[in-house]
């Protein structure tokens, strides 16, 4: 089982080979715009991490009401402490055999993605920006969200979003909003040395910094943070709403599709009609909806209050066409929670298209 020390000596190994490999990258470009194609990535495997929410090297510390939803773990450590008042909704594994297997595979999935080749390098401020899918390395030795991170999967459900930098600190009420297919389940921080998410902020992804991580008063964290080293430390408020850190809880939908007329006259308007429905549950799923016919995107619009999207096409040629509709998912607020709905794909409709 890797220790502390092993540990860190193989992501500093990784982090001079990348290194390296940045020079030649840097050689060609800083590219900043990506397309889809360029930017594919494989998903960063957690292993048996995947079911932790918390994980600290040495400890976690809490203090005031925080709610963790998901496992929470300590190796090599043991120390849990603040456990009251903080509510965990999972297992504890403090210095267990299970711990130590978690972190094995949070080293692990911290080097897959240290030595993955980057796609591009990004200015210290992620804040008002909106970013593709891919691998982003600082230009300085730290990220920073003041504001909203904007990342826009580009109609791709499995886009994979890593950002790779020494440190990470999230502002005051930022946010990371997600759009046009991502998941938090598939977005990435790997920090060689700390991070710190800020007072109310609302933060997605799996973060893993080598040394230690913070979650401050109120912050709401979608996602997993884990610190490999040391601690993660934890401040939890002493009234509503409390510190929130909760594995990506991405609820499945069912998406159908029906068109009107079918068959169609060459040149008719044809309404196509999609509806999106929770799997479980009664909350209306909302976001966009694309219609395609192959790979090609006919029509994009945003569901209505009721999970419907409607589509009207007249420039069908003749013959007989295989229509989906893609459901992107997206957030619907249960009150003041989002909750953000996984896309699905209808089955398709094939519509004819007669001469008149």
């Amino acid at each position: 089982m890797l220790h502390a020390d092993i540990s860190a000596f193989l992501v500093k190994t990784r982090r001079c080979w990348r290194a390296a490999a940045l020079v030649t990258v840097a050689a060609a470009s800083t590219l900043v715009t990506l397309s889809p194609a360029a930017s594919a990535q494989e998903p960063v495997d957690l292993g048996v991490a995947r079911s932790f929410a918390v994980f600290g090297g040495a400890s976690v510390d809490n203090r005031h009401g925080t709610r963790v939803t998901g496992n929470l773990g300590v190796s090599p450590g043991s120390l849990v402490t603040g456990f009251p008042p903080g509510v965990i909704d999972g297992e504890r594994h403090p210095g267990d055999a299970t711990a130590a297997a978690v972190r094995a595979d949070l080293v692990e999935a911290y080097n897959d993605m240290e030595t993955r080749l980057p796609t591009g390098s990004l200015p210290q401020q992620l804040g008002g920006t909106t970013r593709g899918p891919g691998v982003y390395d600082s230009l300085t030795d730290g990220f920073n969200i003041d504001g909203s991170l904007t990342l826009d999967a580009q109609g791709d459900p499995d886009a994979v979003f890593i950002f790779r930098a020494e440190t990470l600190v999230t502002a005051r009420v930022s946010n990371i909003s997600l759009i046009r297919g991502a998941k938090s389940e598939n977005v990435f921080w790997q920090l060689s040395h700390s991070a710190r998410i800020g007072v109310y902020s609302t933060f997605r992804g799996t973060l893993i910094a080598e040394d230690w991580a913070a979650v401050d008063f109120g912050a709401n964290v979608i996602g997993r943070v884990a610190a490999l080293i040391h601690s993660v430390t934890i401040t939890g408020t002493e009234s509503t709403p409390v510190t929130r850190i909760g594995l990506p809880n991405e609820p499945p939908t069912i998406t159908r599709l029906s068109s009107e007329p079918n068959p169609s006259l060459l040149g008719q308007p044809v309404t196509f009609t999609a509806e999106v429905d929770p799997v479980t549950g009664t909350l209306v799923p909302q976001g966009e909806v694309l219609l395609k016919r192959r790979s090609v995107v006919l029509g994009a619009t945003f569901l209505d209050a009721a999970g419907r999207a409607t589509f009207t096409i007249s420039n069908l040629a003749r013959g007989q066409h295989r229509i989906v509709a893609v459901y992107l998912g997206g957030d619907t607020f249960e009150g003041e929670d989002p909750v953000h709905f996984s896309g699905s794909t209808s089955q398709p409709v094939f519509q004819i298209v007669q001469l008149a």
